[in-house]
């Protein structure tokens, strides 16, 4: 086999391909499905999930106990004597086993300190979900607001592509001028513009959300199937998308569940006890031997202790250095509620916001602006207005609409931030 082959092997099978069963992507995509598959399938994740597993096994490691020495001593053979004399009766020969007994708690206090670690890492990984929860479901409602967005820009291409047959035919009656058929032929490039424009946003979108769930080589085929209609309630009942409230109420809940506080605590607790495993690193470790001794003729037995004298080394750096951590992560962990409390404030203001700005679109510009498009387009049809007044209706309500889908869209991911923010797990 010549040296090339496994790189044509590797051509021909993608890297993917040797790793884990690839994510199946239907081609209508629900947000709860496209959750499930991050889940399982995004590597972020899944290398949080592993750090667990290394802190599972530094706390098997940390409740070990030294292990014993085995010795084997043979003196004063006379190895160079014409005649040395038997083996076991002209020497000392010694089998001896030590054992290190730690003392201060040492072990306690390491096994303890491990125990934490998978605490803080779990919480991590808890963090690290609620972080890819937010990212995936802003990648599927912004392609949601591309879908939506590209198939309102072509519909009113559609419209204003009637609008120039109609214009065709009046040409051909003499009704208008063709200098107003080309006006209308040239204004079209900017409706046909904002189709181009939605349709590099949807094709971004799915691939920003296939890379989401660790997917980035499929091909970007799929459908969103949710839509960017909603009522809140619904969010609450169904996907448990958190209803805005009492902040100070919701200020408290983010502190007994944000995941990464919790890490932030447990870091602080863990470093504590590494602090008390310092300062028991000052008791010095005995070391109690037995064993079996043979001189010439002569057996016994023999006993041994050591004893370390802590006399220029009482771990002074080590204590110092687990202090200043302590104090560090006792700052961080002030800091994370800092931000958390920020975080929420301004999840809650932004639905608040978003939700009157939804409102006010909804009651005072959608209708108008859909309606007023309708009159201009009658009133040309019928030749009482201009082709200026027709164009600025139909950018006016084609901008109205942007602007109402994107209302929707920001009311509907503040819900999401908000629950995020107080670390509810929703969907």
């Amino acid at each position: 086999m010549k040296w090339h082959t496994p790189l044509l092997a590797l051509a021909i099978f993608p890297v993917h391909c040797l790793g884990e069963s690839d994510p199946q992507i239907s081609t209508q995509l629900e947000l709860k499905t496209v959750l499930q598959i991050a889940r399982e399938h995004n590597p972020q994740l899944k290398a949080s999930k592993s750090e667990i597993a290394v802190a599972r096994a530094e706390r098997s490691e940390a409740s070990r106990r030294p292990n014993p020495a085995f010795s084997l001593n043979a003196e004063n053979y006379r190895l160079f004597r014409t005649n040395p004399g038997a083996f076991f009766q002209t020497q000392e020969i010694t089998a001896r086993i030590d054992q290190e007994v730690e003392t201060g708690g040492k072990r306690r206090l390491r096994t303890r300190g491990a125990e934490l670690k998978i605490h803080a890492q779990e919480a991590n990984y808890e963090d690290t979900a609620r972080r890819l929860r937010l990212k995936v479901t802003a990648a599927y409602l912004k392609g949601v607001l591309a879908q939506t967005n590209l198939g309102a820009s072509e519909a009113v291409l559609e419209g204003v592509d009637r609008i120039i047959q109609l214009n065709r035919t009046r040409l051909e009656n003499g009704d208008i001028s063709r200098m107003e058929l080309r006006r209308l032929e040239v204004e079209r490039l900017r409706f046909v513009d904002d189709v181009f424009h939605f349709r590099l946003a949807l094709a971004n979108a799915k691939s920003t959300l296939l890379t989401r769930l660790g997917a980035p080589f499929l091909t970007a085929t799929f459908h969103f199937s949710d839509t960017l209609p909603f009522t809140a309630e619904v969010l609450s009942t169904q996907e448990g998308v958190l209803l805005p409230s009492d902040l100070a109420e919701l200020e408290r809940q983010a502190m007994a569940q944000r995941p990464d506080l919790m890490a932030a605590i447990y870091q602080e607790r863990w470093l504590d006890t590494e602090t008390n495993r310092q300062r028991a690193i000052r008791s010095p470790n005995i070391t109690v031997g037995a064993g079996y001794k043979r001189d010439l003729a002569e057996n016994s037995v023999v006993f041994g202790l050591t004893i370390p004298l802590q006399i220029f080394n009482r771990n002074k750096g080590g204590i110092a250095r687990a202090l200043a951590e302590r104090e560090r992560a006792k700052s961080l962990a002030a800091q994370a509620r800092n931000m958390i409390l920020l975080e929420v404030r301004k999840a809650f203001n932004a639905v608040e916001v978003n939700r009157e700005r939804l409102g006010y679109i909804e009651k005072e510009s959608l209708e108008k602006a859909k309606q007023s498009r309708e009159i201009v387009r009658e009133a040309y049809r019928l030749g009482g207005t201009d082709l200026i007044n027709l164009l600025d209706a139909e950018r006016a309500y084609q901008e109205t609409l942007k602007t109402y889908n994107q209302a929707r869209f920001d009311y509907r991911m503040s819900l999401y931030e908000l629950a995020g923010a107080v670390g509810l797990e929703a969907n």
